[in-house]
């Protein structure tokens, strides 16, 4: 494949090297533990060439993962790709790799929540002291930085508030200080930002949502540069980290159609968003595509599009009012994760708890949509219906 190939044809063609597809359009499922040779010479070369795509054993993986992670490094820009059971085994896996006791972690108080759990419950006992950082630091981060400052994490748009990072401006500073920079880079997908060729030395995907795309598979990826793949790929491989076939399988299967899905799940929730930005009770939206969402002007030089994930606050109300508002829909579902097709929808209320850094106005609701492939006219009026219950609760208390 030509890198001068156009997406859309990058999409569909990355991946199918005829060593893995044997001429077949989608590389077969390879189910496999162990691999036999037919004499030490065969047995010695898998030995030498076990991380160039030769067949090892299974916990290396097969010609379907091989494939699969050929096409996630091409289209983030990377070198290699290992693969998880999850996106927060991806998340985990990753920073155990390049941390240990005694290391300092600079992580983004806007992240994943279960990132949070990881570095207050897990790497405090062995020894990795984290500190947290406001998600618009910029490159004012490098007066947090200590001399065993080993990783910087970022994860732009952040989880459930949105806000849009200066990745290039962090990344100059980690390269500065020797400091490995580590982006989860699950909203943008591996087509909406190009993260390498910002600095990124690592950049994470949680592919369960918009690379599978059907909310039936859970799935990770981590795609390092070229200084930082071998680590990566051996640690992983130490931690017992692997996929199953079929998984991999089915992700790869909805990589084919990413480019065309994330156009119509940005189309539907544009749609939506214009509609509740002229809401009276919407105090301001969390959508990285308007200039209320903090670091917007980010987003508009450092993405190529967006997707259907989405925040909103609301000027006023309380538990019962956030309750009114996301029960009895009929076409969102309340549930966590997103990138499927479809409609989602999520409340939250004191979100300080979660933010340790930057302030939270706790006195306003947020609600989290995620906008599916459903006709928007329907969505739109399940929303009009929620802010109907909204309101009786809402009035019901003045």
């Amino acid at each position: 494949m030509s890198k001068h190939d156009k997406l859309a044809t990058q999409i569909v063609s990355t991946g199918r090297d005829k060593k893995y597809t044997q001429g077949i359009i989608n590389p077969p499922v390879y189910r496999a533990s162990t691999v036999v040779f037919d004499s030490m010479d065969d047995m010695r070369h898998a030995i030498k060439h076990k991380t160039n795509g030769e067949l090892f054993y299974g916990r290396r993986g097969t010609h379907t993962h091989f494939a699969f992670q050929q096409a996630i490094a091409e289209l983030e820009g990377g070198c290699g790709t290992a693969l998880y059971p999850s996106g927060a085994a991806a998340i985990s896996g990753a920073l155990l790799s390049f941390l240990g006791q005694g290391d300092h972690l600079l992580m983004v108080d806007n992240v994943y929540e279960p990132t949070r759990d990881l570095c207050d419950k897990l790497l405090a006992g062995y020894g990795v002291e984290t500190t947290y950082y406001d998600p618009l630091i910029g490159a004012d981060i490098k007066e947090l930085i200590r001399p065993n400052t080993k990783v910087i994490f970022l994860e732009s748009p952040g989880s459930i508030t949105m806000e849009i990072q200066d990745v290039p401006g962090i990344c100059e500073v980690a390269k500065a200080h020797n400091i490995i920079t580590m982006l989860d880079n699950t909203w943008a997908s591996p087509i909406n930002c190009r993260p390498f060729e910002m600095g990124i030395d690592i950049s994470i995907q949680a592919a369960t949502k918009y690379i599978v795309g059907h909310s039936d598979v859970m799935i990770g990826t981590a795609t390092a540069n070229e200084e930082h793949w071998p680590r990566l790929r051996e640690h992983s491989y130490l931690m017992g980290l692997t996929t199953s076939p079929d998984d991999v399988y089915l992700a790869n299967r909805g990589l084919r159609t990413l480019g065309v899905r994330l156009k119509q799940h940005e189309q539907n929730a544009l749609k939506v968003a214009n509609w509740l930005a002229a809401r009276e009770e919407v105090d301001h939206l969390r959508h990285p595509a308007f200039d209320t969402c903090p670091g917007h002007e980010f987003f508009e030089r450092d993405f190529s599009g967006g997707n259907g994930l989405f925040s909103f606050v609301l000027k006023q109300g309380n538990l019962k009012a956030v309750t009114a508002f996301v029960e009895n829909m009929q076409h969102f579902k309340m549930g966590f994760s997103w990138g499927g097709y479809e409609s989602l929808i999520l409340g939250y209320f004191g979100l300080d708890k979660i933010r340790t850094v930057t302030n939270w106005d706790t006195s306003k609701p947020l609600i989290r949509l995620h906008i599916g492939l459903e006709d928007v006219d329907d969505l739109i009026a399940d929303l009009e219906a929620a802010f109907e219950r909204y309101n009786l609760v809402v009035n019901s208390c003045k």
